[in-house]
């Protein structure tokens, strides 16, 4: 039975990241993973988007972290993981939209985001040809923008193999031992293992990952379909955010990665509770009528692929970040609830500060995200 510092539940957004940060401060760590590589969860159903345009303080800490290093990859380690600030832009075309983001521009404002309302004229020269009738203009923040999914994970898993991290594939977590209030070793389907600190970064399955520990983590799956197309000449900037309702979904966004090709994601309302990524016969009819009316020079795109992924969500739309206090070596950062990709790189530094330095400086980071929080509230830009 070997032993480690840390072991991470889960070879995704988090965890790959989280290896990578602990592992370069000195501590030995093992990444145990039940399928076959890191990313196959729902890394891979991505689309790749990164802002700090958030609603709320803790996600607009950790998500400008995120860009400070995903901004200089490249130049630091040496990964081209396909960076473009496009920013990210909302067009409005209702009173109440307008309403809604304007005050919630204040509260980006505090936190001194770089985040300001433009004007319709703005927005057309940001995205020629968009529907300009009833737009009354935008929020947008240049700062914000995207990365390859599979890229970014591949480029931390070979630092994190670099610096001596285990990576377990195929290897479920099917157990604990425990002593008290200390988890004493984690067992799988072949071995058991031990460590100082156990961290769950399992997403979907953390609910049943906590109940083999009689914890109750409300985390629960739901499915959201995404695709992209052929690669053509860049001809807008920004992900665009629409966050109109219409029947059978809420917002769609979507973007133009490095390589040109359009990627897009719709929200579905009502939610697709459980597991399932099969994709759908509904998905591209739903997405692809919305997306033309916005911005009807996409009409003539081909799509080359389109897939299906899980959003760990929480009851409020926040993740769960912190120590539990049934198990003092058990810490939590699971429930990213459709945002690890945009929450990892930075989480995993700020995590590896915490547990190596004991750093207080984002107390209210745990505090906000603790799993014994009311639950209660909401995020208004999910």
């Amino acid at each position: 039975m070997k032993n480690y510092d840390v072991i991470i539940i889960g070879a995704g957004s988090i965890g790959v990241p989280l290896s990578f940060y602990l592992s370069q401060n000195g501590l030995s760590v093992l990444v145990l993973e039940a399928l076959q590589s890191v990313g196959r969860g729902q890394n891979r159903a991505a689309i790749g988007g990164i802002r700090a345009t958030h609603s709320d303080p803790a996600k607009i800490t950790i998500c400008r972290r995120t860009i400070e290093i995903i901004s200089r990859f490249d130049e630091e380690y040496g990964y081209n993981v396909h960076w473009i600030s496009g920013g990210y832009l909302f067009p409005v075309y209702t009173d109440k939209d307008e309403s809604n983001l304007k005050r919630l521009l204040e509260f980006q404002k505090h936190y001194e985001l770089n985040i300001n309302w433009i004007g319709s004229d703005e927005i057309e020269e940001l995205v020629p040809g968009i529907n300009t009738e009833k737009l009354r203009g935008g929020t947008y923040s240049p700062e914000d923008g995207s990365a390859s999914p599979l890229k970014l994970i591949d480029a931390y898993y070979m630092l994190a193999q670099q610096q001596g991290v285990d990576f377990h594939f195929n290897e479920a977590v099917v157990g604990f031992e425990t002593e008290g209030s200390k988890i004493t070793s984690v067992i799988t389907h072949t071995n058991h293992y031990t460590a100082g600190l156990i961290i769950d970064a399992a997403g979907a399955h953390s609910r049943d990952l906590g109940a083999l520990l009689n914890l109750d983590i409300p985390v629960y799956p739901d499915s959201h379909e995404a695709g992209i197309t052929e690669p053509v000449q860049r001809f807008f900037e920004p992900m665009i955010v629409d966050i109109r309702p219409e029947a059978g979904s809420a917002n769609y966004y979507f973007y133009q990665n490095a390589e040109g090709q359009v990627v897009f994601c719709i929200t579905p309302d009502p939610k697709i509770p459980g597991i399932d990524c099969d994709s759908t016969s509904v998905f591209l009819p739903q997405v692809i009528k919305r997306m033309i009316q916005l911005y009807p020079r996409l009409r003539n795109l081909r799509i080359r692929r389109t897939w299906r992924g899980l959003y760990p969500m929480t009851p409020d739309g926040f993740p769960i970040v912190g120590f539990t206090k049934e198990y003092k070596n058990l810490l939590l950062a699971t429930g990213m609830c459709g945002q690890g990709f945009m929450i990892g790189p930075g989480l995993g530094e700020i995590l590896s500060e915490i547990i190596i330095d004991n750093n207080t400086e984002y107390k209210d980071i745990l505090r906000q995200l603790t799993l014994y929080r009311s639950f209660s509230g909401e995020e208004m830009l999910k």
